[in-house]
């Protein structure tokens, strides 16, 4: 068997960190074998690594390796990339094309990008990995491939599996062995290692001096969190190569080629200050409603009681709890409900009729209809006497400052100058 160290320096892997070190190790031990193999880790990590050492190092060496990148292909046209079609089977296909599957028979497919996957397409690879048959698209006749399918994903795949983007039984089949490669910013100790790699083949390239860092700006490289990853590191080191005339690069000359540095430290955010106003308006309309509903509810109940019955006394004995909740207790929103409803309901002048007394009604019953029409004309003047009071005080403490005072009665500035006119204040 091939050492870890050997194998690296013939697939110009560089680093010595324990993950990377036991990712190749993994793919070593699992190349002589036929099993599939998924690769997993943030995008630019270096994931097409590992499926060239295992062809490499397998029995299928001598066939055909084929990379597909899955992501890539259109929906519309990847079932025919991958298992190829008949003449005439959709517009456009003019003769008959094999595809990946039928090409690479006795070689290894790797599928990156394999959680891009549609789900139709999902279907048709998990048959390939259950009894190596697929169906070319406008055919009926099952045709056999011998092939080592690796594929790789930087997709959260239990996240995808819940979500119904990707088949649960076609990620037990992938994953016989799954292989995670760690992202950049934990190998610090390679960074530099890799950043140097990155210089010195530039500078070949270029035909120019190599770029050296300075103490302060490796420290920078080593704390920077690198988000994609090696990719991200070999761009950074190709862009200085090329553009800075001074091959000694200094720690503010580096951090200029990482514009994104604010976005990788922790900040502390005020969470009242990202709530906006409307956000706060609602669910405070969404209290009222509920709490109108409930009232409603709860009225409706006594109507039907007092209208049923018609006997006020045995009426107020029964629902005595509940007569005292809606007239005895006072709501501490009272001045915001107010101020709600008088918002959305602009025509002043309308009346609302909850219920009209009946023309056959006994004189008892008369009375009782306008004892209780004469309560809540009482209970709304009382409202807006309130109402009055606590907007002028309001506005008497903060020296007229109409955004202040809104903020002291909880309701929105517009809100509170509505009601200044309506009261002429």
């Amino acid at each position: 068997m091939e050492s870890i160290q050997a194998t690296k320096q013939r697939f110009g892997i560089i680093g010595n960190d324990p993950k990377l070190n036991r990712a190749v190790e993994k793919a070593i031990q699992v190349a002589p074998t036929d099993i599939s193999v998924l690769v997993t880790g943030e995008s630019g990590v270096g994931k097409e690594s590992i499926p060239k050492i295992i062809h490499s190092l397998s029995h299928r060496k001598h066939g055909k390796y084929i990379a597909v990148n899955c992501g890539a292909i259109p929906e519309g046209t990847i079932d025919s990339e991958l298992f190829g079609h008949e003449k005439g089977s959709f517009t456009g296909a003019t003769a008959a094309r094999s595809g990946y599957f039928e090409v690479a028979d006795g070689g290894t497919i790797f599928l990156d990008e394999v959680g891009e996957l549609p789900l139709p397409t999902q279907v048709r690879l998990l048959r390939v990995l259950e009894n190596g048959e697929f169906l070319k698209v406008g055919s009926s006749a099952a045709q056999k491939t011998d092939v080592r399918i690796v594929a790789a994903t930087n997709v959260k795949m239990a996240d995808a599996i819940q979500k119904g983007k990707f088949r649960e039984d076609l990620y037990y089949r992938l994953s016989t062995v799954e292989i995670n490669l760690p992202p950049l910013r934990e190998r610090r100790d390679d960074i530099h290692l890799l950043f140097r790699k990155f210089a010195a083949d530039f500078a070949q390239k270029y035909k120019m001096p190599t770029i050296r860092l300075t103490d302060q700006a490796t420290d920078l490289l080593l704390k920077y969190r690198w988000s994609g990853n090696i990719r991200q590191l070999r761009n950074v080191a190709e862009q200085i190569s090329v553009l800075e005339q001074n091959r000694e690069i200094s720690y503010d000359t580096l951090k200029h080629y990482l514009p994104d540095m604010g976005s990788n430290l922790p900040a502390v955010v005020n969470s009242k200050k990202a709530e906006s106003d409307f956000s706060s308006e609602r669910e405070i309309l969404y209290k009222v409603l509920f709490d109108m509903k409930r009232d409603v509810n709860d009225l409706k109940k006594l109507t039907l009681e007092l209208m049923k019955t018609g006997n006020a006394a045995k009426v107020k004995e029964e629902q005595s709890s509940l007569i005292n909740k809606i007239y005895s207790e006072e709501s501490d929103a009272e001045e915001e409900l107010a101020s709600i409803i008088e918002e959305e309901n602009n025509d002043d002048d309308a009346d609302v009729e909850v219920f009209s007394i009946p023309e056959n009604a006994s004189d008892s019953r008369k009375d009782k209809y306008e004892y209780a029409e004469d309560i809540e004309e009482e209970e709304n003047l009382s409202l807006q006497q309130k109402e009055l009071e606590l907007i002028k005080k309001s506005l008497e403490k903060y020296n007229g400052k109409r955004k202040d005072a809104a903020d002291e009665l909880g309701i929105s500035e517009r809100t509170l100058y509505r009601k200044i006119k309506q009261y002429d204040l």
